[in-house]
């Protein structure tokens, strides 16, 4: 089955992409983001987004283009630290967000794709991330019950792809990809490499196409750096 579309704007075009939809999106900061996918929802002028992401990309690239635009309704995230408009927003009451720990973050949605209907753990106990949240004493330690995330769609980006929809991430892109192109109704992914099926040796598969509706070739400039650190003069340790 070929799932190969010609662009972004075709993606969330045939996938249907709507005003106040739950849009999962892979990436760690600006590292293996779909940002052609998000570029597309900017120009599309699609709006009251739920984005589930771990971070919100800097205020110039990734999530942070759609926050200038206010298509953002509510986040749901992990980190929210290199990106002021972010902040602000949050500040100023004009964004709703949902901060998750790390940890739970992924395995919220990972049971999102696996079909578990909730999980137990003791992060957040004793927090305001435990508030109004069922509690529950096991083996004398008191752990908090999270619920699965879901999305209508995700937005992933993988190194190499076939038109099948198999995909394979390279090094630390990998990060939250694999788990959100499993936990939405329909599946979106941009690749660096669009080749044939056959192409991908069938054991170096990170996602199965199975999970996969559409596929594109991505267009990309140079890799953005979020937060540039150099080393002392001399080459002193720091």
């Amino acid at each position: 089955m070929n799932k190969e579309v010609r662009d972004a704007r075709e993606a969330i075009e045939r996938a249907g992409v709507k005003d106040g939809a739950t849009i999962l999106l892979g990436g760690f900061g600006l590292c293996g983001i779909p940002e052609n996918l998000i570029l597309a929802l900017h120009d599309s002028g699609v709006k009251d987004l739920v984005c589930v992401s771990n971070n919100a990309g800097v205020d110039d690239w990734g999530l942070g283009l759609l926050l200038q635009t206010r298509q953002i309704r509510k986040m749901i995230s992990t980190y929210v630290g290199e990106n002021r408009t972010f902040e602000q927003q949050y500040l100023d009451g004009e964004l709703e967000v949902e901060l998750v720990p790390q940890g739970t973050f992924a395995e919220r949605v990972r049971a999102g794709g696996a079909g578990i209907g909730g999980f137990y753990t003791p992060t957040g106990v004793g927090t305001v991330v435990a508030e109004g949240k069922e509690l529950r004493v096991l083996g004398g330690r008191e752990y908090v019950l999270e619920l699965p995330i879901r999305g209508d769609f995700a937005f992933v980006k993988a190194w190499r792809g076939d038109r099948a929809g198999n995909l394979l991430y390279r090094m630390s892109a990998r990060n939250f990809n694999p788990m959100m192109a499993t936990a939405a109704e329909i599946t979106v992914a941009e690749v660096e490499r669009l080749e044939d099926p056959g192409a991908i040796d069938p054991d170096a598969v990170h996602t199965p196409g199975i999970y996969v509706d559409y596929i594109l070739q991505g267009t990309y400039g140079p890799k953005r750096i979020e937060k540039r650190t150099n080393r002392p003069k001399g080459g002193a340790r720091a």
